[in-house]
């Protein structure tokens, strides 16, 4: 989970400040969904929770956090990034 877009192509395929989609799917126990918000918020430093939707996989083993929120710049995508990645029990980061 290490990889991360790399500057140049956030540059080029994303106009700065403007919205940006970061999803993460993780285990749905010890409270992932909370904690993925809780990561973003930190990350952007924002005062309140960033715009979320939850989704839990039919049998409730993993649950899906989709954040779609007004990023600043590439860098500051990455800074979300790298707090999602952080998060215990998670699977996949896009």
């Amino acid at each position: 989970m290490d990889r991360l877009p790399a500057i140049e192509l956030l540059k080029a395929g994303h106009q700065f400040p403007g919205p940006y989609m970061f999803k993460a799917i993780g285990r749905s126990d010890n409270g992932f969904a909370a904690r993925a918000v809780a990561a973003a918020r930190e990350a952007i430093d924002a005062p309140v929770d960033p715009p979320f939707r939850i989704k839990e996989t039919p049998g409730g083993r993993h649950v899906s956090v989709t954040l779609e929120f007004t990023v600043q710049t590439a860098e500051q995508v990455l800074v979300v990034y790298r707090h999602l990645q952080k998060l215990a029990g998670l699977v996949i980061l896009w």
